[in-house]
């Protein structure tokens, strides 16, 4: 996978904001998603990478440390050490898997602590995920096959050649770190012989060549949460890549893209309300009327009262998005637009032009919008 810019990537400046940052991710993992790219290995591996800068710039830690170092922040052996999903390994896990930027280490190595052995856990691995709004709003399961590493069937993960073993590292004594003398300071450093594991494979195996472990895949299968919206993800503990020499493994991210309905929009202040238009006829505004409207579950009617102005919002109570942290349903509302005919019959003009015949004599308490704006531009004019 290529060291390309995270923000070029994903097509934004260095000070796009969480939203940018979301939406320009939506966008390429759309555009890339192997789904919509069937057998397209260039497509799968933008896809990589779009997931990989997302994951990254949406996480505040990860995205100081990138802003700060770049991708030596996240790289094996980077600032002293291995950090697991990508971090400053020789600075107490760094951030990612390893889970923070421990301070208390970093005085401890620095002026030559015993520290301790670098953290060794498998990284995280990120997976889109694209849905319905239905699927969103009922949940759903979903299979996901993921690469991932096994341990291997030769070695059994010791990664030395069978009929051999590994030795203790003549680098570091065992310790899988060394210290690094730096002015009046003393640094403790992963161990460039041995990588930290504090054993040297001098007959490495032929199958995993000294990893102790070698790529696969595998299914996992994620319960999709009722009321997850655009963006969100869910955290799979342990489901992510396997740690070396028998460390954790890492954690799995499913980052989730709600498709855009053709009816249905969620509303961005409150994702448990839906909105959609409801065209209604002249007919139907004025003199009111029962009307089906379409709902996530099925039609219900919905009763338009007489005299029903263009714009009007109309609520259709609990046929919204169940909420995703309780058992709250949102609401739908309906924005009526009231619909002029085109084409019209010969017919239908002449009981038009005679309507309108009829109501140039109604009184301006039955046309309220013209009266207040009558009313508006003689204020203006007088």
């Amino acid at each position: 996978m290529s060291n390309q810019d995270y923000y070029e990537t994903l097509g934004i400046s260095k000070s796009a904001s969480e939203d940018d940052i979301k939406k320009a991710y939506r966008k390429m993992a759309m555009k890339y998603h192997p789904d919509r790219n069937p057998d397209n290995k260039e497509a799968e591996e933008k896809f990589k990478e779009v997931q990989k800068a997302y994951d990254t710039l949406s996480d505040p830690q990860k995205k100081a440390a990138y802003d700060q170092y770049g991708h030596a922040a996240f790289e094996q052996g980077g600032f002293g050490g291995a950090g697991g999903a990508g971090g400053f390994g020789g600075f107490g896990g760094g951030f990612g898997g390893a889970g923070g930027f421990d301070f208390g280490d970093i005085f401890s190595q620095m002026f030559g602590g015993a520290g301790r052995q670098p953290n060794y856990q498998g990284a995280d691995v990120s997976y889109g995920v694209e849905i319905t709004l239905e699927e969103a709003a009922s949940g759903i399961k979903k299979q996901i096959t993921i690469p991932t590493y096994e341990e291997c069937d030769v070695c059994h993960g010791s990664g030395a050649k069978e009929g051999t073993k590994a030795s203790t590292c003549r680098t570091c004594g065992g310790s899988g770190t060394v210290h690094v003398r730096q002015a009046i300071f003393q640094i403790q450093q992963t161990c460039p012989t041995c990588s930290g594991s504090g054993k040297e494979i001098k007959d490495p195996c032929n199958r995993c060549h000294g990893e102790g472990r070698v790529k696969t895949s595998k299914t996992v299968e994620v319960n999709i949460p009722a009321g997850i919206d655009d963006g969100q993800r869910i955290r799979l503990t342990g489901e992510g890549e396997p740690g070396t020499h028998g460390a954790p493994a890492g954690d799995l991210y499913i980052h989730v893209s709600v498709q855009e309905h053709k009816i249905f929009q969620r509303d961005p202040d409150n994702p448990t309300d839906l909105h959609c238009e409801l065209p209604i006829s002249f007919a139907t505004a004025a003199l009111g009327g029962e009307v089906e409207v379409p709902t996530l579950d099925g039609k219900v009617k919905l009763t338009i009262p007489a005299g029903t102005q263009n714009g009007k919002r109309m609520r259709v109570k609990g046929k919204g998005v169940k909420s995703v942290r309780s058992s709250l349903v949102g609401d739908l509302y309906c924005h009526v637009i009231v619909e002029t005919p085109i084409n019209l019959t010969e017919r239908q003009k002449e009981l038009l032009e005679e309507f309108e015949q009829i109501a140039t004599g109604l009184d301006r308490s039955q046309t309220p919008r013209q009266k207040s704006f009558w009313e508006r531009l003689k204020d203006k004019f007088d």
